[in-house]
């Protein structure tokens, strides 16, 4: 007999879940296309421009391990 309660508020409790994740995204406020787009173009200038300082760094650090390592005495 307790298998089948088990069972009873196990779909209980997925119900509940399904339930909550659906209100969850009716609350989602989506944007526009416009916003969408500034938001787009904001992502992909920031990566390219971290990616242009890595870029710099690993260059930098690069030439510098190799001015020590062949650094005579």
């Amino acid at each position: 007999m307790s298998e089948t309660n088990e069972k009873v508020e196990t779909k209980k409790k997925k119900k509940g879940f399904f339930k909550g994740l659906k209100a969850e995204f009716g609350k989602i406020v989506w944007p526009n296309k416009v916003t969408l787009a500034k938001e787009t173009i904001s992502v992909i200038v920031v990566s390219v421009l971290l990616g242009a300082m890595i870029m710099v760094l690993d260059f930098i650090i690069e030439y510098g391990v190799d001015f020590l390592v062949n650094l005579k005495f």
